[in-house]
């Protein structure tokens, strides 16, 4: 079964880290513990029983309970389930900024590097285009290039 253990918001891989230790030096019935990406404040642990993850998380820093519900395996797939928003950017398109400190500034990419996710670009509507590199994901594209 699958527990929903409250944890302090952005202490999630510190928490599971700690249970982790922990487990290896008791022998209890915990199959998994799961740092979900994008769940603040959450992990999830796999166990034999309540009682069980009750037993283990006390007293125990940055945890601050358990949730009275289990996930169903559907529901943790659902959360397992790897997202992709790759896009295909390439070079000559026209991004636009969707967070960081660019946010809302239009830019040209001049070069795209697969293998960092990153790519390099000039802003646009800028007194001096100065080339920028930065993550694939921080832009969304609002024109392709023209072949």
């Amino acid at each position: 079964m699958f527990f929903v253990v409250k944890v302090t918001s952005g202490q999630e891989k510190i928490a599971a880290s700690m249970l982790q230790n922990k487990l290896s030096k008791e022998q209890l019935q915990i199959y998994s513990i799961i740092v979900v990406e994008g769940m603040r404040g959450y992990i999830v642990v796999e166990a034999e029983d309540e009682i069980t993850v009750r037993t283990f998380i006390t007293k125990e820093r940055n945890i601050r309970g358990i949730l009275p519900k289990p996930l169903s395996e559907a529901e943790v797939d659902k959360l397992l389930e790897v997202k992709s928003y790759a896009q295909e950017i390439h070079n000559g398109d026209t991004v636009e900024f969707t967070s960081g400190p660019f946010k809302g500034y239009k830019a040209k990419v001049l070069r795209v590097d697969d293998v960092k996710s990153e790519m390099t670009v000039e802003l646009m509507d800028v007194v001096v285009p100065i080339p920028i590199t930065t993550k694939i994901n921080t832009a969304r594209i609002i024109q392709k290039a023209q072949k």
